[in-house]
């Protein structure tokens, strides 16, 4: 009988090693594809959504659509507010890297002003990181053309074709329309900042701030595929704006005419009522200003002038002053007695 300490080979011993060293691999490998799976499960059908969502904020941006301002006319249908197409420079600061130099680098493309860039400075304090913040208005075809050449240097801006508020008809109407203006910090208290996503002018005296809420329409949106450099691919799906509903107002065109007229060069206000309904057919007050001068934000210059002068066109004299009652009082007298 041989001694099992000097055998050379123990083939029993060694195919249940084998066996299971095989056994344990197979065990650990189920276990491991059992845990991919597991993982693959999660991923795909558990966590779907939430990473979804995270995938398609790299590609895809929801963009609001401003609704388009109602119009206002006066009684014979001639428009005293309308709507004009312009081009802005806008800028999102959080797909920007550098927000001042980026700035530095615009003022030298498009001459921009130290007056442009305080107004944006101001503006950026009132908007978050993600909104949309106005470099400059009105830019021209040159400009417009300039910049789109110089685009790829400059991420995080571009150029919206954009309508705004126009008065054809100047300063005539000037205190009875009012105008619209940038939307400031206070009012962003009051608004609703859903509703407001894309709009950056509100109204601010006159018809303009009265009828705010007929004449603003509803937001849309619109989900665009964009490219890393934010260039709009297509488009997935929109929800259109609705406009603001137009105005038809009492005010005669011809009677407003008449009275400033009459008025001449003289400081004062005249309003005339129709007796049978109350409707206002004219009001005027001078001296007056050109509401265009307030849509795309006055300048300081240009509203010291008016806020300083010693004729105080800003003053509307038909609905704040105070005259004393003269002889339109005496009818009533005579009644009493």
């Amino acid at each position: 009988m041989i001694d099992p300490r000097h055998r050379l080979k123990d083939h029993f011993r060694e195919s249940r090693l084998v066996s299971n060293r095989l056994i344990f691999a197979g065990l650990f490998s189920l276990v491991l594809f059992g845990i991919i799976i597991f993982r693959l499960v999660m991923l795909q059908i558990v966590e779907f959504e939430h990473f979804d969502s995270l995938s398609n904020r790299n590609r895809v941006d929801i963009e609001p659509l401003a609704p388009q301002r109602g119009l206002i006319y006066d009684r014979n249908g001639v428009l005293l507010a309308e709507n004009i197409p312009t081009f802005s420079l806008e800028l999102i600061p959080e797909k920007v890297k550098n927000v001042d130099q980026t700035i530095a680098e615009l003022a030298e493309l498009l001459s921009l002003t130290a007056e442009d860039i305080d107004a944006f400075n101001e503006r950026r304090k009132r908007h978050r990181a993600f909104e949309e913040i106005v470099v400059r208005n009105q830019l021209t075809q040159k400009e417009v053309a300039l910049f789109s050449v110089n685009r790829h240097r400059f991420p995080g801006v571009d150029v919206v074709g954009r309508l705004i508020r126009h008065y054809p008809q100047g300063p005539l109407f000037a205190h009875a329309v009012g105008y619209v203006g940038r939307i400031n910090q206070q009012e962003t208290q009051v608004i609703d900042r859903q509703n407001y996503k894309g709009t950056l002018q509100i109204g601010k005296t006159g018809v303009e701030k009265q009828y705010e809420d007929f004449l603003h329409g509803t937001v849309g949106y619109r989900q665009v595929e964009t490219n890393v450099q934010g260039r709009t691919v297509r488009e997935l799906f929109s929800e259109p704006a609705t406009a603001g509903q137009d105005l038809y107002l009492h005010l005669d065109i011809n009677l407003q005419q008449a009275a400033a007229e009459a008025l001449g060069e003289y400081n004062g206000s005249v309003v005339v009522l129709d007796t049978k309904n109350g409707g206002v057919l004219a009001l005027v007050s001078k001296p007056d200003y050109d509401p265009n001068s307030f849509v795309n934000g006055i300048s300081v210059k240009e509203y010291a002038e008016l806020r300083d002068s010693i004729d105080q066109p800003l003053f509307n004299r038909a609905l704040r002053g105070h005259y004393p009652p003269g002889s339109t009082f005496k009818p009533f007298v005579a009644l009493a007695g």
